[in-house]
């Protein structure tokens, strides 16, 4: 039997919750669940706040552990190997999206949490081809948040083929923000961090943030029109879309990893005359994933943790609710 902890109705507490996992299948692995990162879109599935949630629902899509067993067609993995699971806990492997090595894009990919139990549990099971071995040099027992929130925001770094000689801004240093902003100067790039809190100003510079502007004053922005090469977004909240797009420079990218529900109120013509563009992106593949792991052991990048017992769920995601996480809670494993 799996122990887990499981929330039976919208924006219920955690409660002990044990299920039978049933047979291993061929293509799966099954993972000893040393630790868990919680992120912020376990408390919208918590919520139902996508209407897609099932209940009992088990969160926990950022965990870290080792490899109990594996299914008869495993290959590549064995027992006793550390990897992580993330978001994503299984793809088709044969639409073209995966056949081009695209497997995050897949039509009918399987979410982690998204009508089957998380990771907030004593073993969680995934495809094989979604648990990525965390490498030598990464800590495991906080590498939790770089199989959500870390991919998500090294994904576009990549797939956009941003440059070390670019000026790039990171909208929100929080959960995802601090973590982008890591990576971008350790790729080199010229980093201007925004927030709406002047407390993480010094913050934000031993991140790595060569400026730090003010999110929410025009005429900080104002100042560097036209400066930017791309400007990630990491936030959830509506902003002034229109500033920030004068903020980019020519062929310049804004880019969404946050889930800002809000329909975007800008105007084609400023997109126009200077080539920009809006886009947005899911968390990475595989294979990206595991050149995120690499790029986090070479540069000795890791997400900022405070940590709590996983049966201390319940505080923690009070925690994360009230906005005090500095930057992501990880979740050590006692259940028994």
């Amino acid at each position: 039997m799996v122990i887990a902890l499981a929330a039976h109705k919208s924006k219920g507490t955690l409660e002990r919750f044990e299920y039978d996992a049933g047979p291993l299948g061929a293509d799966q692995v099954e993972v000893d669940v040393k630790s868990c990162g919680i992120c912020h879109s376990d408390l919208s599935m918590l919520d139902n706040e996508w209407g897609m949630s099932q209940y009992p629902l088990v969160p926990g899509h950022e965990a870290s552990g080792t490899i109990a067993a594996v299914g008869s067609n495993v290959k590549h993995l064995k027992v006793g190997q550390t990897v992580g699971v993330g978001w994503f806990s299984a793809s088709c492997m044969t639409c073209r999206q995966c056949m081009s090595g695209n497997h995050n894009l897949c039509p009918t990919g399987e979410a982690t949490i998204v009508g089957r139990h998380g990771g907030f549990a004593n073993t969680v099971r995934c495809n094989a081809a979604w648990a990525v071995p965390i490498p030598d040099g990464v800590d495991a027992s906080k590498a939790g948040p770089l199989f959500c929130g870390g991919i998500t925001v090294f994904n576009p770094i990549v797939e956009l083929g941003i440059q070390p000689t670019d000026r790039v801004g990171v909208i929100g240093i929080g959960g995802l923000g601090h973590m982008a902003i890591q990576f971008l100067n350790k790729w080199g790039c010229e980093v201007f961090a925004f927030t709406s809190s002047d407390s993480k100003r010094d913050e934000a510079k031993k991140m790595g943030a060569h400026q730090v502007v003010s999110s929410t004053d025009s005429k900080a922005l104002a100042k560097i029109a036209g400066q930017l090469d791309f400007i990630m977004v990491a936030v959830n909240v509506a902003l002034d879309w229109p500033s920030y797009i004068s903020c980019l420079a020519p062929k310049g990218k804004l880019h969404f990893v946050g889930a800002v529900l809000e329909p975007l109120n800008v105007q084609a013509f400023p997109l126009i005359a200077g080539q920009k563009s809006i886009s947005g992106s899911p968390l990475g593949s595989p294979a990206t994933t595991a050149m995120m792991l690499d790029f986090c052991a070479r540069h000795r990048i890791a997400p900022i943790t405070e940590t709590f017992a996983m049966s201390k769920a319940n505080d923690a995601i009070a925690h994360l609710r009230a906005g005090k996480a500095r930057y992501r809670i990880v979740l050590e494993n006692d259940l028994k």
